[in-house]
């Protein structure tokens, strides 16, 4: 008797056990979860931390509460300007609503289909409005926000609200981009012709300009010493001219001795003369008192 009353007092105590064990439930910071009850939402849970439930009547849905991320394929679409472009874009959004997403899409890989869906018309819509500066340019924050407010009024339908939508690249497509790159090497090939046709035609004035200066500089400078040169041979003739009167005979010796040194140098000039010519009067062959000659003739020197 003893024996079966332990037993049964064990037996309560090991399903009291279990039944505490299954009443109580953790949420974590990640995630939100659904009460269920019969399979009816009686309870929807967003704070994180320990929580109660009937066990065995009550079932837990868990779901995800962190921003998730979407990628949306790269689509054709024509701006508003008829500029063809590939368009690529990415989304963040979070399960705002659990019990919506559990009845509408059930789990993220239905809701990521839909989601593509809505982002992607609303996208082809923003480009086909705009033009191809707005939406590489000037105006691509405000189609970003404008794409993201549209699919979130549709996105409420499965509990989800967008947080946020970025065009990630938007480029004309491959054959259009070689066009207009062609095009635009052109266009640089040109001006840079221009350019340098111009540079050549400002250097060529510059040229032109910097040697009339110059010759203009040069003419001035030969004058000017033409000017001194004659002055300065004017100068020569008078000293020479009031050396000779005071003393011929070193006069002519010094005239001589520099026709000497003219004459006599070391390129091996060769000389033919009669021993009693005029020019040698100083070494003793001639008469001191015979005239130099001032010309050609004998007694000038004979180059080979």
């Amino acid at each position: 008797m003893n024996r079966s009353v332990l037993t049964g007092v064990a037996v309560l105590i090991v399903a009291g056990v279990i039944c505490a064990l299954s009443s109580l439930f953790s949420v974590y910071q990640t995630e939100q979860a659904i009460v269920l009850r019969f399979g009816e939402p009686i309870r929807i849970i967003k704070d994180p931390g320990l929580h109660v439930k009937w066990p065995f009547i009550d079932s837990l849905v868990r779901i995800d509460n962190r921003i998730l991320d979407l990628d949306l394929p790269a689509r054709e679409a024509t701006a508003n300007d008829q500029q063809r472009l590939v368009v690529d874009a990415f989304s963040r959004y979070k399960i705002t609503d659990p019990l919506v997403f559990r009845q509408a899409a059930g789990s993220i890989e239905v809701a990521n289909a839909r989601l593509t869906n809505l982002l992607t018309d609303a996208l082809l819509e923003a480009i086909r409005s705009s033009t191809f500066t707005e939406i590489v340019r000037t105006k691509r924050d405000e189609i970003m926000m404008r794409i993201r407010d549209q699919a979130n009024r549709e996105a409420k339908r499965f509990g989800i609200t967008v947080v946020d939508v970025r065009i990630r690249r938007a480029d004309l497509p491959e054959q259009n981009s070689q066009s207009v790159f062609e095009r635009m090497r052109t266009d640089r090939q040109q001006e840079a012709a221009g350019i340098r046709a111009f540079g050549g035609q400002q250097g060529q004035t510059i040229r032109a300009k910097a040697d009339r200066e110059a010759a203009v500089i040069l003419a001035d400078a030969n004058k000017q010493a033409e000017e001194l040169r004659g002055q300065g041979d004017g100068e020569r003739s008078k000293i020479f001219a009031e050396a000779y009167t005071k003393d011929r005979d070193f006069f002519a010796f010094y005239r001589s001795m520099q026709a000497y040194d003219t004459a006599l140098n070391a390129n091996q000039t060769k000389i033919v003369l009669s021993p009693d010519s005029a020019f040698f009067r100083y070494f003793g062959g001639g008469s001191l008192d015979a005239p130099m000659p001032t010309g050609g003739g004998p007694g000038a020197p004979a180059r080979p």
